[in-house]
């Protein structure tokens, strides 16, 4: 189970080899909103998520201010799971996290889109090459779901290689 979630970490902790304009992280963010769990809707291709189906991230706030990190998944009949810790990569009010799943290392966790009641959020890696769609529901509405893929096209995601998590 470790070698699968260390592969995301190592994924998420990449650098970029083209330089494109940062897209900023959401303002006005509220920690104790944003928690509870997640459904994934949609990702870009990566292989610590290869095969992996109905999957679920939850949230919980932690009296430090940081996020535990529950993320969940059915992968050939059975549950795969790892725990870690989302912290602040500045301002607690600003979507800019790190996340670890294997202290002390932490890679970028940067949620770019964000619905003004939480019910859906487009969260990005380091870079472009890796981005998800969320949302408080396992099915996302179809005007809700191209509005978000539209924002990643016009952001320079690839969003033809948008992968729709079975739930």
């Amino acid at each position: 189970m470790k070698p699968f979630f260390y592969s995301f970490f190592m994924l998420v902790a990449g650098c970029s080899a083209v330089k494109q304009p940062e897209i900023p992280a959401v303002t006005g963010f509220d920690a104790s909103r944003y928690s509870g769990k997640w459904y994934e809707i949609a990702r870009l291709p990566n292989y610590f998520e290869k095969d992996l189906h109905y999957i679920t991230a939850e949230y919980t706030l932690l009296p430090d201010g940081k996020l535990q990190v529950v993320n969940s998944g059915i992968k050939k009949g059975k549950t795969k799971n790892i725990s870690g810790i989302a912290r602040f990569a500045g301002a607690a009010d600003t979507g800019n996290l790190e996340v670890s799943f294997f202290r002390p290392f932490y890679g970028a966790y940067r949620i770019i889109c964000l619905a003004p009641d939480y019910s859906l959020a487009c969260v990005m890696g380091r870079d472009r090459s890796l981005v998800w769609i969320l949302a408080r529901q396992p099915i996302l509405p179809e005007k809700k779901l191209s509005a978000a893929v539209n924002f990643l096209r016009q952001n320079g995601f690839a969003v033809e290689k948008l992968i729709y998590t079975k739930q």
